[in-house]
């Protein structure tokens, strides 16, 4: 780590919610420009900045900095113009010469320590007095929180967002008790947390730290593997093992958490599991509301359904089989049904019969992701949206404005891609479901659960307490697709038809992953569109990886598929963040949940919220301002400040996780193996069903084989399935 001293100039840029900041600085008597997270600083100031220099490929040489050190102003000018600068509220050009005529080289320490004697100075009363000390202590607190922070290895960012939160304090609550940071302020982990406790000498047995550990652990198992609880013993063990103690050293603090309701204990399946409380109540939420929805829907239509479904067949030039024909009576008869099947089964076909059918009544349709809920239009001439959209988010938290006080106005709501949605999500949406609505879930049990924690699907499904029917028979206009078949025979853990004569799913053997991604890259750029002239290479081309790093791994393929789908031109504008670069044209998508970035519909529609898993393509970069706009694929439009690009990503290539609820005209994958526990037949079985047109493998027959032999699916310890069986059937 290098090591710069320098003269604060003017401040280019600043993210006043994080503290980025770019500075012209004056070091020697060379001018610099330097970039990082900092306290709000001042013309004429004296820093030390700790970092490495870049070259950034549009801005030039830069000092990224990781620290920042502001020294106190020393010399009469440079104090002055610290005072002038406009950091201290109360204090102009004019009232900082007046401080500096009467109080000399002492100006900052009267105004620390006594400012009641800025009294003295003509035009500042006791009131202006107060206002420059407080602003003066606040600038003064902010700092001396950031490098107290900073010498414990907090990010400067993060040691904005402490300094935020606690404010002059920062620094006794810290010393007091390090862990209180993980549950007052987003963004700080218990490893965070526990590296500071233990620098600071706290004891590695003290009771906060081992109640911290425990807590922490079931947040890991949540966010990492989708549990929402864990078996008392394994949780005893994890946190062990992350505490470096022994498990009955735990089991005295895990009482305590219990007892103050801090955690929540109930048997599953013949075992005790402990719960955050959050998840235990999202789970019980949920069951309660789907008990209480089956017993209060409509249960009847009016009608003779069997002749209304052979109306819709004759009409349509189909045929419906047993089990599809009883799908579309259970829908329109019950009030609550689950329908699940994998591809060419006939879903859209059948939520097409069950919209005729219900053509009387008001349904809303919604997916969980933009990319879902288009398709779900586009295949059924009915609006679809987002889950998000139809409850009505906003506010800062994520609010939903559509829950038990304002519900949806409909009488019947389909939701597809259920297999998506997670125990928070899923707690909202039936918040918002009125009693007496009809409601139909659809989805493929056999794919990846959700990204968020639980595994609502597949609980409804295995409580049996929800009336449900799975669809097992292709629909007969599907059968002739290789990719469906071949779908369905993967899932039977049969090896897949590759490269059958007139076939739509390929492969292409390549034993080594360079060779692999040069060859993904050949498909992508020039050989899939020469010989599929309609495809567009961003547009209907999707890559899926099955893991991140490595030669055929996401962030590789994305830095290729960048290179030669969309190189560096005079006629595109770009703009670097970091080690990324983003360029007009490219393919993007966004990676965390953001409910203020505002938007724009192709209506002139405004709202706020733009999702984890939204995608599109950067439609205007402005490197002046560092802003750029993205065109998402439902057709709304953001712009992002720079500060903001890091909630974005390339996605030429994407996880076969971020690829849930997407279709892709052609899909390519690398099948050059990798590790066991990620490269699964569900995960395998996921990707391909994202295809619609052409599947093509690139890689190892072998490796093809071991995702297909490899039926292991980690286990997700939840809880909806038991609270549903638990809970009575109702009659209301």
């Amino acid at each position: 780590m290098e090591e710069l001293r320098a003269t604060i100039g003017e401040t280019m840029f600043r993210n006043e919610e994080n503290g980025y900041t770019v500075l012209t600085c004056r070091a020697g008597r060379e001018n610099v420009t330097v970039v990082g997270v900092m306290p709000e600083v001042a013309a004429g100031e004296q820093a030390v900045f700790q970092g490495s220099w870049v070259t950034h490929p549009q801005y030039g040489k830069q000092f990224k900095a990781s620290q920042c050190e502001i020294l106190t102003p020393s010399t009469l000018l440079g104090i002055e113009r610290y005072l002038s600068s406009g950091l201290i509220k109360g204090i102009g050009a004019a009232t900082a010469r007046l401080i500096i005529q009467e109080f000399g080289k002492d100006a900052l320490t009267v105004i620390g320590e006594h400012p009641e004697r800025l009294t003295d100075i003509a035009g500042i009363g006791k009131k202006r007095a107060a206002q420059i000390a407080q602003s003066f202590q606040e600038q003064y607190s902010t700092r001396q929180v950031m490098v107290f922070l900073q010498s414990y290895g907090v990010s400067p960012s993060l040691a904005v967002k402490i300094s935020k939160v606690y404010g002059n304090a920062a620094q006794d609550k810290i010393r007091a008790n390090p862990y209180c940071m993980v549950e007052d302020i987003e963004g700080v982990g218990f490893l965070t947390a526990d590296r500071i406790a233990l620098s600071m000498g706290i004891a590695p047995d003290s009771p906060e730290r081992l109640s911290a550990g425990l807590i922490y652990a079931l947040q890991e198992a949540a966010s990492s593997a989708g549990h929402t609880y864990l078996p008392t013993g394994e949780l005893l063990q994890t946190a062990a093992r992350l505490l470096r103690v022994q498990s009955e050293l735990l089991e005295t603090h895990l009482t305590s958490l219990l007892l103050s309701r801090k955690l929540r204990s109930h048997v599953v399946e013949d075992a005790e599991g402990v719960f955050l409380p959050q998840m235990w109540q999202a789970e019980s939420e949920i069951a309660r509301r789907l008990r209480e929805l089956q017993a209060a829907a409509q249960t009847v239509m009016s009608g003779t359904v069997s002749a209304q479904i052979r109306s819709f067949e004759k009409n349509n030039g189909i045929r419906f089989s047993d089990t599809q024909r009883k799908a579309i009576s259970m829908a329109v008869q019950q009030g609550l049904l689950v329908i699940t099947g994998g591809p060419g089964t006939g879903k859209t076909t059948i939520i097409n019969c069950i919209l005729s059918l219900l053509d009387k009544e008001s349904v809303l349709l919604a997916a969980p992701t933009g990319r879902a809920a288009k398709r779900m239009s586009e295949a059924t001439g009915h609006e679809a949206s987002t889950l998000h959209r139809l409850l009505e988010y906003g506010g800062e938290d994520g609010h939903f404005t559509r829950d038990e006080e304002n519900p949806l106005d409909c009488t019947c709501l389909i939701v597809d891609e259920m297999s998506m949605v997670d125990v928070f999500l899923m707690r909202a949406f039936l918040r918002a479901v009125p009693q007496g609505t009809r409601l139909i879930l659809v989805g493929d049990a056999d794919q990846l659960p959700s990204v968020g924690a639980g595994n609502v699907l597949g609980d409804i499904l295995k409580s049996g307490a929800v009336p449900s029917i799975r669809l097992t028979e292709i629909f007969r206009q599907a059968e002739s697709s290789l990719i469906v078949r071949n779908a369905h025979a993967i899932n039977r853990g049969e090896m897949p038809v590759l490269n059958q004569k007139g076939g739509n799913f390929f492969f292409e053997r390549r034993p080594f992953g360079e060779d692999a991604a040069r060859d993904i890259v050949e498909l992508c750029g020039t050989r899939l569109p020469h010989f599929l002239k309609s495809f567009e290479p961003v547009r209907d081309i999707q890559v899926l990886s099955p893991t991140k790093k490595g030669a055929c791994g996401v962030l590789a393929l994305n830095g290729l598929l960048q290179a030669a789908l969309n190189p560096p031109s005079p006629k595109k504008k770009e703009i670097g963040y970091g080690d990324k670069i983003f360029r007009q044209g490219d393919k993007v998508m966004h990676i965390k949940n953001n409910y203020q970035l505002e938007w724009e519909d192709a209506k002139g529609t405004e709202g706020q919220g733009v999702f984890n898993g939204d995608m599109g393509t950067v439609l205007a970069v402005d490197a002046e301002e560092k802003e750029l706009t993205v065109l998402f694929d439902d057709d709304r439009t953001a712009v992002y400040e720079y500060a903001m690009l890091e909630e974005l990503e390339l996605a030429y290539c994407l996880s076969v996780h971020k690829s849930q609820g997407s279709e892709f005209n052609c899909v390519v994958m690398p099948a050059v193996g990798g590790p066991p526990m990620l490269l699964t037949r569900n995960l395998f079985y996921t990707a391909l069903t994202r295809a619609k047109q052409l599947v093509v493998l690139v890689g190892r027959e072998d490796a093809v084989a071991a995702m297909v032999n490899n039926n292991h699916i980690a286990r997700r310890y939840t809880a909806l399935a038991a609270r549903l069986s638990e809970l009575p059937e109702l009659t209301l």
